[in-house]
């Protein structure tokens, strides 16, 4: 009783010290409000001691239950007085009832849930951590019970603080470099010539685009003390939404909601069931009934949906700086990471065409396809027990001139150019990553320390140590337990490779089969291209394993990532992202890699063919080559892999929120779902993967390693990476927009752990283009016969002319009498000339039946392994030492950047030197005003 008459008595005191009764002239308006102010902290008060003296239960004092056009008290309070509010705040369900308080974040429970203690508790430590809370029941269900929360100026003031939130405090002083008279005349007229050009499509209209206040002002962590320095305009608006909606959230993270040391923190109650959904809301409708060119944006997210998500800006560039503002740093840098890859993209998909078009112009100079196309007296093996019948070599003419298209002279120059390209690609990231963290105020933060996961807390809670940066008590981890759950996790990770490998050994099996069965097939398309429709089927039942096996990947990795225990959540991110890449990884590219360094390889030769299992003989490459294999694998999952996840993307979020619209538009008709406030339409969005970007980010990588690992074989694929991206750029701005809850604005450096991946990518790639065209090509071979044993050997040329009799002396001799039996064809090649054959030929390097020893390797052979050998390793040594060269070259901070860091550093120290030397001599003459004085002042 004695601490409840002392409260009493301090709001009695409040209330005097805010009306101010010592003046003249009361004003009783501000009467009034001081003691709407103080009935807040009355409310507060009284609900402790309910919270104190009765029974836990959900606190529904603040519930109303939903209606369109409810005002509340505070709201007609207030008009009394004569502060009118605009009707639009207060239907648009982006405010308080009384149309004044903002929105900054939503809880969701239902009342059916019996979490209702932990609740009571941390709403009650919620307002007296000073936010202000209002309760509201679905319009949809009246089990759903929003949570509205507001953060007051005295609260985001002090957390700002804490959370060195940075803030701005002057406009930006833009200087010019001395510059020389004739510069200065060049300048002018490029200036002038650009006047003639049309404008720049690309660009954003900047009439459209807000003033983005903090761009163009230098920026310090907030301080209340020093609040005099910051440029405040309106206190409502100084802090923007995002960070409004992050300052909550820091806040929600560590309040109680039982007694314990651990107990704290909204992503437990989200984890136990407390709470079902918890999210800042959108400002507002994507969509406006009038023209943003006439009548301008009515909020950033329609803003956004016309300058970013609609597909008629497709080909302009993003508004980043929109979008950080919106949506946070990490989210931004997503974009703005995959902009700068978009574009990068745009010189390789040139040269990739380029190199393409090459060959369609070569085509008819190639001699190699013109003898494979004249070849009709060059009749070839089987490449099938039985049922294959003997072709002749041009059969497979088409074949040979698809393989020029992409295995032309053009080919190593682009493999070259694509290992350097890789390498400028990352080292001009890290350059523009600066840039933007520079622009964002991101050089200086640091993350703060983690919170330990509550499953790392429940299983090592016994266990406690002090925590070196803290000097708390924590929960710990013995090092013997740690190195035996990696130890188990690795192992699982190599049981689920080998499941990989096992798949890619079932589609082997089903190759092999499967050539035989379409060699034997009653339609004579399939049967005269049974080799064709064995790859095109083999890809497509390989594109349904990779997708069923993703599904099983992510629940292993799941698994694996929570046996480990990771202490905090970005280790569990961390170790989670390698998994799954590596799976992913694994999955997609096995395959692949199959067909380019294995397929054709080790079959044996006719008459003592290798076999699996002592039972199928192992799958030949095309009389052409095994590259066209190659491409035509790579083509098709890389095409069917983006169109799957562009529909997944989209696809899924469009079905399930047009699911819900439908069965509302059935309830309560048209008009009701146009008038339902934003919370309710938000809450009806799907919510953002639980794994936040790591979707997005691995199909990226999945697409980067496609476009560098194997581009020698495919030149094509930057192209179609490039078409892709200029879609998923669009369609991920319109899922963010308007499909998505809008997610938590979060701080972020980098794009974490996904540079170092790119990274590994770069360097394979170097090693398996080298390893595509020095043993899947022909390029050695050929530049070996012209070397050394074409028409041109000794002369040092290697023309088209050199090529004469290539392909002659590539096929190797083998008489038709020293079939096995079980590999005997059925058919004795009498359709060919009238009477039996009695030789064949295949693709390999080996001595003629009746040499002294019958099929064995030709020095021509051994002299292109060791060309294929020396070429690996020069390409090796020549790519990487350029790559190493020019990450020397390329500094990770341009210059310019490092002076203005330099400049505004300095001119940051003398402004504030100014401004505070600016307060203390105010403070002296209203001092001498006064009639105080000071002895023994400091100057």
């Amino acid at each position: 009783e004695g601490r409840e008459n002392l409260q009493v008595n301090q709001l009695e005191t409040q209330i005097w010290k805010k009306t101010d009764v010592q003046k003249t002239d009361v004003d009783f308006s501000e009467i009034l409000n001081a003691i709407q102010e103080i009935a807040k902290d009355v409310n507060i008060f009284f609900d402790e001691l309910e919270g104190v003296n009765s029974p836990s239960k959900d606190d529904d004092s603040l519930l109303h239950h939903g209606n369109l056009t409810s005002t509340s008290d505070d709201a007609s309070r207030l008009e009394v007085v004569g502060e009118e509010v605009p009707d639009k705040n207060k239907t648009n369900g982006l405010y308080f009832r009384d149309g004044k308080c903002r929105i900054d974040y939503i809880l969701v429970y239902r009342k059916s849930n019996l979490q209702t203690e932990k609740r009571e508790v941390f709403e009650r430590n919620i307002r007296a951590e000073g936010l202000q809370m209002e309760k509201e029941s679905s319009l949809t269900n009246s089990d759903i019970i929003f949570v509205k929360l507001h953060a007051p100026w005295e609260v985001l003031g002090k957390y700002a603080e804490l959370m060195n939130v940075r803030m701005p405090f002057r406009r930006k002083i833009y200087y010019l470099h001395r510059r020389y008279k004739f510069m200065n005349r060049i300048e002018k007229q490029i200036s002038r010539f650009r006047g003639w050009l049309p404008r720049k499509p690309m660009k954003l209209d900047k009439e459209t685009l807000p003033d983005l206040e903090e761009n163009d002002c230098y920026t310090a962590p907030f301080s209340q003390q020093r609040i005099h320095h910051f440029i405040i305009h309106n206190k409502d608006t100084f802090f923007n939404n995002a960070t409004r909606s992050r300052i909550v959230h820091h806040i929600l993270q560590r309040v109680k909601y039982e007694e314990g040391k651990n107990k704290i923190g909204l992503n437990r109650l989200l984890s136990n069931g407390s709470y079902e959904a918890a999210f800042p809301l959108h400002e507002g409708s994507y969509r406006s009934k009038n023209s943003i060119k006439t009548h301008g944006a009515e909020n950033h997210r329609h803003l956004l949906y016309e300058c970013w998500a609609s597909w008629g800006v497709w080909y302009k560039y993003q508004p980043l700086d929109l979008v950080r503002r919106y949506f946070g740093e990490k989210i931004g840098l997503y974009f703005a990471w995959l902009g700068w890859y978009t574009g990068m993209l745009f010189p390789a998909a040139f040269i990739g065409l380029f190199v393409f078009l090459y060959g369609v112009t070569t085509l008819n100079h190639c001699q190699v396809s013109k003898e494979v196309c004249q070849a009709t007296d060059i009749i070839m093996c089987p490449i099938c027990d039985k049922y294959c019948p003997f072709m002749r070599l041009s059969d497979s003419c088409i074949y040979a001139k698809v393989t020029h298209l992409f295995d032309n002279g053009a080919t190593v120059f682009f493999a070259v150019f694509m290992a350097v390209w890789a390498t400028v690609f990352l080292e001009f990231w890290k350059r523009r990553r600066a840039v933007i963290a520079y622009d964002w105020d991101l050089i200086d933060w640091e993350e703060e320390e983690e919170e330990i996961r509550p499953q790392f807390e429940a299983k090592y809670s016994k266990k406690e140590r002090m925590n070196p940066i803290s000097g708390k008590p924590e929960p710990y981890q013995a090092f013997a337990d740690k190195c035996s759950r990696l130890i188990v996790s690795a192992s699982g990770i190599f049981f689920m490779i080998c499941v990989v490998i096992a798949a890619v050994f079932g589609i082997v099996i089903y190759r092999v089969v499967t050539v035989s069965t379409f060699a034997a097939f009653k339609w004579a398309l399939i049967r005269n291209n049974s080799q064709v429709a064995t790859t095109g089927t083999a890809v497509c039942i390989n594109f349904c394993i990779i997708m069923l096996l993703n599904v099983l990947y992510e629940k292993v990795a799941l698994f694996l990532t929570n046996l480990e225990q990771p202490r905090t959540e970005s280790e569990w991110e961390n170790s989670f992202t390698l998994k799954m890449f590596l799976f992913q990884f694994v999955n997609l590219n096995s395959s692949t890699f199959y067909i380019a360094f294995f397929l054709g390889r080790f079959t044996g030769h006719p008459g003592a063919y290798l076999r699996l299992i002592n039972r199928w003989r192992l799958e030949e490459c095309h009389p052409s080559g095994c590259l066209i294999d190659l491409c035509m694998q790579m083509g098709i999952i890389m095409v069917l892999k983006q169109t799957w996840n562009n529909f997944m993307e989209l696809g899924y979020p469009l079905i399930q929120n047009w699911w819900t619209r439908r069965k509302l538009r059935q309830e309560y008709g048209t008009q009701g779902k146009t008038s339902f406030p934003q919370w309710e339409k938000d809450y009806n969005l799907q919510p953002m993967n639980a794994y936040g970007l790591f979707d997005e980010y691995l199909e990226m990588i999945l697409q980067f390693g496609f476009t560098t690992i194997f581009v020698a074989a495919f030149p094509l694929a930057p192209l179609l990476a490039l078409l892709n991206n200029i879609i998923e750029i669009r369609l991920d701005a319109y899922k963010f927009v308007t499909q998505w809850r809008r997610p938590l604005a979060s701080r972020a450096k980098d794009i974490g752990i996904w540079y170092g991946i790119l990274e590994g990518i770069g360097i394979l790639s170097v090693i398996t283009n080298a390893f595509v065209i020095a043993v899947t090509s022909d390029f050695i071979p050929r530049l070996v016969y012209a070397y050394k044993y074409g028409p041109c050997a000794g002369q040092g040329e290697a023309g088209q002319k050199c090529m004469v009799g290539y392909v002659n002396a590539s096929l190797s001799v083998f008489l038709v009498s020293d079939f096995e039996n079980r590999s005997e064809p059925t058919s004795n090649g009498s359709e060919f000339s009238g009477s039996p054959l009695k030789y064949c030929r295949y693709r390999d390097y080996r001595d003629p039946p009746h040499s002294p020893v019958p099929y064995g390797y030709t020095l021509q052979f051994w002299h292109i392994l060791a060309a294929r050998l020396a070429f690996i390793i020069v390409f090796e040594h020549l790519v990487f030492c350029i790559k190493h060269l020019i990450s020397y070259l390329i500094p990770d901070l341009p210059k310019d950047l490092r002076d203005r860091m330099r400049r505004e550093k300095y001119l940051i120290q003398e402004m504030m030197y100014e401004a505070e030397l600016e307060r203390l001599q105010k403070e002296r003459k209203e001092r001498k005003k006064n009639g105080k004085s000071y002895h023994n002042e400091w100057p």
